[in-house]
């Protein structure tokens, strides 16, 4: 790589690891790059989730007096998350790379679907809560919810862009907690299944490592500046931004076949 592709895979780095902590599609901001950059999408893909651990440990990091105020669920969600990506992990590396090839761009699309209806979802979440009884507060994990967040470590474990979209719906769904204490446990959620898929990628699968350097590098940065922000920046024109990146990179996926 020249300096200036060095340079797009920091910059994709630190803004893939604001957007982590303060949306959750981190995914969808460097693995683009990668492709452009010509690395095959399997590798693209272990080297992204690999590149991408520092921001989940800074952007937890940022959130750590949120993620204090439910430590039972703070750990169900890390374990959940964590059990899931193993078997997206294997799944990545032991489906053939043309099936791979061949759902990257529909997850792209997919995850773009999830950002762009956040808002109605959020709506329709805000309406649901103001029916409940003054004093039925749920903060405790349930089986159906570690269901769902183990299912949504199984497709961080696999792709992952969208992940933190997921895990969000997830846990507004099922739980009441403050928007920022679950901006909280998504960014946990998502680094917890890129740990253990990027200990599996290493041990097993080919990386780029001048990629995932680089990507760190950036994304350290940028995960901890995404969740002292994210409390208070409204996300719109970062949802606005992402899909229009996704549907382009999964456009140009679908046509340059």
């Amino acid at each position: 790589m020249g300096p200036l592709e060095q340079l797009a895979v920091v910059a994709a780095g630190l803004g893939a690891g604001f957007v982590m902590s303060a949306i959750g599609v981190a995914s969808l901001v460097s693995f683009p790059v990668l492709i452009a950059l010509g690395l095959p999408p399997v590798v693209a893909n272990t080297s992204n989730t690999v590149g991408l651990i520092p921001a989940g440990l800074s952007g937890s990091f940022g959130y750590r007096r949120e993620l204090s105020t439910h430590p039972r669920l703070t750990i169900a969600v890390l374990l959940t998350g964590a059990a899931g990506s193993i078997a997206g992990a294997f799944l990545l590396l032991r489906l053939p790379a043309g099936v791979f090839d061949a759902l990257v761009p529909w997850l792209i699309l997919f995850a773009c679907t999830l950002v762009g209806l956040q808002p109605r979802i959020s709506a329709w979440l805000r309406i649901k809560r103001e029916g409940h009884e003054l004093g039925s507060s749920r903060t405790r994990m349930t089986r159906g919810i570690a269901t769902l967040t183990t299912f949504a470590g199984v497709y961080g474990g696999y792709f992952g862009a969208g992940q933190g979209v997921v895990v969000v719906a997830i846990l507004a769904l099922g739980l009441d907690l403050e928007l920022k204490v679950v901006n909280a446990l998504k960014t946990l959620a998502v680094l917890s299944a890129n740990v253990v898929a990027g200990v599996i990628f290493i041990a097993i699968a080919d990386l780029d490592w001048a990629v995932v350097g680089l990507l760190g590098a950036g994304s350290v940065i940028g995960g901890y500046v995404g969740s002292r922000v994210g409390r208070v920046l409204p996300p719109g024109l970062f949802r606005s931004l992402v899909v229009t990146a996704g549907v382009t990179a999964a456009a140009v996926m679908l046509f340059s076949r």
